[in-house]
């Protein structure tokens, strides 16, 4: 539940983003330098299959020496049930990193790696069919990817200390976005930019409950969280704090994703953080593999934006129908697939519930098109204040008590803020024809009286050019006096 649930302050959201842990960007460089002229969509795979191998090998060997050291008390090193007592991937003999890094050199690597990614599927029921297999194909050059073993050789990605900070977790991510960037519009398909669904997360809390993603990707909706993961992975979510009169969160994760190698990725990107989803392979429309599901939330990355194809229509309906909760306007740049902005639509079959207040009959807008920053010369993305304003914006308008006001510049209850959010009636909705365009209903943003009177105004701003131009003549005399000392007087 939201009412009473602690948040984070402003301050720890911000120094909580999760962008990088200081060495993602030198090792995607130098795994990228390794590529050659092999495609980003095919190479994608290379890495992030050998990435993935080198977690599990990690975290084996560590529980290895462990069992190792308490033979004494009956331990068996080499009993896979050890390891899935602990919830540890069971890693056969030929598939360990050790055996892969010291034959790195050698022609057959290729093979080498194929034959432990089968031994590991065989021997680990939830990972059959996931793992990439390929690598002795005779188009991948044997000794570039000798070199990429040798590079991923060099960091721990899967011991006790790199779980604790997420370190595969949050390469596996970086990579995830360079190779979605690497792919431009190929890339939107299997990757959902982190701030987005960090937005998305952030205004739902789908803390408790039944979550679906009928086109999930690469399952970003549902790791790109920490929040959301810690909720699911360890059963105390909310950093360890459950809200008051609330039960331990219970979350089931269900997706489903149509293009098969996208698929195996968010396997293995669930995989690696111990979440256990249920991830179907096939398309939702024409193959709905949970017919019966009942969720609590959907998060979903589609269209429903133009007037063609009956969506004016559907759109009507849905207002009618007062589905509608929440719209907000995105800036553009911020996927990999468009650079045209998006609109996030927030729809809710009850909003009468005893959650928050009562909405029946008013929708909320919210125009984030002037947010955002630049971290490459294409690519945008929200700040985690930007995120916090934005979703403690919604949390006020539905009724929630324990936003931080620092978040939503100080306010403790909802209000309209010209340019940026409006809660407008059906009836308004209607005058518009129905149309969703935050922009149609915030209006402007307010801007501050100039009441200097114009006379005056034009005197001060006449004195300040004089005085500038003064400035000017005297630094133009300083430099012509410069070059005529140094000999270019002329």
């Amino acid at each position: 539940m939201a009412h009473g649930r602690p948040r984070k302050t402003a301050e720890a959201a911000a120094a909580d983003n999760g962008a990088t842990v200081g060495y993602e960007a030198q090792l995607w460089k130098m795994a990228d330098a390794l590529r050659g002229s092999m495609d980003a969509a095919e190479y994608k795979h290379v890495v992030l299959g050998l990435i993935f191998l080198k977690y599990v090998s990690d975290a084996f060997e560590e529980l290895h020496r462990k069992l190792e050291a308490e033979r004494a008390e009956g331990a068996d090193p080499e009993d896979p049930d050890e390891y899935r007592a602990q919830n540890v991937f069971w890693v056969p003999r030929e598939a360990r990193w050790s055996q892969l890094k010291a034959k790195a050199r050698q022609p057959e690597i290729g093979r080498l790696v194929d034959e432990a990614m089968a031994a590991i599927e065989r021997d680990n029921p939830a990972l059959a069919g996931v793992l990439p297999k390929d690598y002795a194909r005779p188009a991948l050059d044997k000794v570039r990817l000798g070199q990429l073993v040798d590079l991923i050789s060099n960091i721990e990605v899967g011991n006790e200390a790199a779980r604790a900070k997420d370190v595969l977790g949050r390469v596996y991510e970086y990579f995830l976005a360079q190779f979605a960037s690497a792919e431009g519009k190929k890339g939107g398909e299997f990757y959902t930019p982190r701030c987005i669904v960090k937005l998305l997360v952030e205004m739902l809390e789908p803390y408790h409950g039944r979550v679906y993603d009928p086109c999930c990707g690469s399952s970003g909706m549902f790791v790109q969280s920490i929040e959301f993961v810690r909720a699911h992975a360890t059963g105390n979510g909310n950093g360890g704090r459950t809200p008051r009169g609330a039960k331990k969160p219970d979350i089931s994760i269900y997706g489903q994703e149509s293009n098969y190698t996208t698929w195996r990725l968010a396997k293995m990107n669930l995989a690696i953080r111990g979440i256990d989803g249920q991830i179907a392979h096939g398309d939702t429309f024409h193959d709905d593999r949970f017919p019966d599901l009942k969720a609590d939330f959907v998060l979903a990355n589609g269209s429903m934006s133009s007037q063609q194809s009956g969506e004016g229509e559907i759109r009507k309906a849905i207002v009618e129908a007062d589905l509608v909760d929440c719209m907000v306007a995105l800036p553009g740049q911020l996927f990999y697939s468009t650079q045209i902005p998006a609109c996030l639509w927030f729809l809710a079959r009850d909003k009468r519930n005893r959650r928050f207040r009562d909405r029946r009959g008013q929708v909320l807008f919210i125009d984030a098109r002037k947010m955002g920053r630049m971290v490459d010369r294409t690519h945008r993305e929200l700040t985690d204040a930007e995120i916090a304003e934005i979703a403690g914006t919604y949390h006020l308008w539905r009724g929630e008590t324990d936003v931080p006001p620092e978040a939503v510049g100080g306010r403790t209850a909802y209000e309209d803020v010209p340019g940026f959010c409006k809660s407008a009636t059906l009836d308004e909705i209607r005058a518009h024809g129905h149309v969703l365009t935050p922009g149609r209903y915030v209006g402007a943003a307010a801007t501050e009286e100039d009441d200097e009177p114009f006379e005056e105004k034009m005197a001060r701003l006449v004195a300040e050019l004089r005085a500038q131009q003064e400035e000017a003549a005297r630094l133009d005399a300083q430099i012509a006096a410069n070059l005529k000392e140094l000999g270019y007087g002329g």
